[in-house]
């Protein structure tokens, strides 16, 4: 149902802490222009936890006036069954054309309690669902087994592939076949996953480098995988900004670099200063001046 790359967006934010509506529609546009195809809103990169539910209506609405006919996305995550499944029918109403679902953090649901949430959260709102499972940073494996469960459920379409184990994705592959679209979400392990057959990339430094990002997938989806392996290695130090506590504020740098966007956050997270900014200011001025030319494709 879904494939290629849907950029998970971040939020801006005004410098007294509103919504930069014109500086996420410019955003999410330098996004589709360069290819993606589709995007996620208020996921973690989005810094959902600290957005309210009207706001993120908000984004939705944006990031829909801009996508086209591509599909976007809206992020369900919440502590509780009861609001996810009022968030999804909200976002359902507001148009979102399908869900990425976390379990329900920061609990550590058992196998039958995660199930029996992302199932409520689908069927609540009848729109296909993407199962985002990353139980690096959120204490919750949705394993093979529970996608035996979830694949009864034909709302449940795909899955954020998100372990840091890229033989996770040959494994549901051949347990599964093409039951579920497989989307790799580590940007580290992009390509790795790609050449092991995900059909997938839940991307976050596509925001500041959205053209070097669909070079590579659509390289790697023609089988073209030499030429994605040059640009991949010339990317591989700024797709480690990825996995990092501070990757919000890594890829907002990443935007104020690549794209001419800014890094505000919303509190308690703040811009990355001192040395640690110094830093990653480094290796994204690096690649910047590095920076390979792309082969037609």
């Amino acid at each position: 149902m879904w494939r290629g790359v849907f950029p998970a967006v971040t939020t801006k934010f005004t410098a007294d802490d509103h919504l930069d509506m014109a500086e996420m529609e410019r955003c999410f546009a330098l996004q589709i222009e360069a290819g993606v195809d589709g995007l996620i809103v208020c996921g973690s990169l989005g810094e959902a936890m600290a957005l309210e539910p009207e706001e993120k209506l908000e984004i939705l609405r944006i990031a829909k006036t801009v996508a086209g006919n591509r599909p976007v996305l809206m992020t369900v995550c919440e502590s509780s069954t009861k609001r996810a499944v009022s968030a999804a029918k909200a976002a359902a109403k507001a148009g979102a054309d399908g869900f990425m679902v976390l379990p329900g953090v920061p609990y550590r649901s058992a196998p039958h309690e995660t199930v029996a949430h992302l199932l409520s959260i689908a069927r609540a709102a009848g729109l296909p669902v993407m199962i985002y499972n990353n139980p690096v940073a959120y204490g919750v494996d949705v394993t093979g087994d529970m996608f035996e469960e979830l694949a009864a459920e034909p709302l449940v379409v795909a899955m954020k592939e998100s372990t840091d184990d890229v033989r996770r994705v040959s494994e549901v592959i051949s347990r599964f076949g093409d039951r579920f679209d497989v989307f790799t979400g580590v940007d580290n392990l992009a390509l790795e996953s790609l050449m092991m057959g995900a059909c997938g990339w839940v991307a976050g430094l596509v925001l500041g480098f959205p053209k070097e990002t669909v070079a590579i997938w659509k390289l790697a989806e023609a089988g073209r995988f030499e030429e994605a392996r040059a640009i991949y290695r010339w990317f591989r130090p700024l797709l480690d900004l990825d996995v990092s506590t501070n990757l919000v504020q890594n890829i907002k740098l990443a935007e104020v670099h690549g794209v001419g966007s800014n890094d505000r956050c919303r509190l308690p997270r703040q811009p990355l200063q001192g040395a640690e900014r110094a830093r990653v200011e480094g290796i994204i001025l690096k690649a910047l001046a590095q920076r390979p030319a792309l082969p037609e494709f």
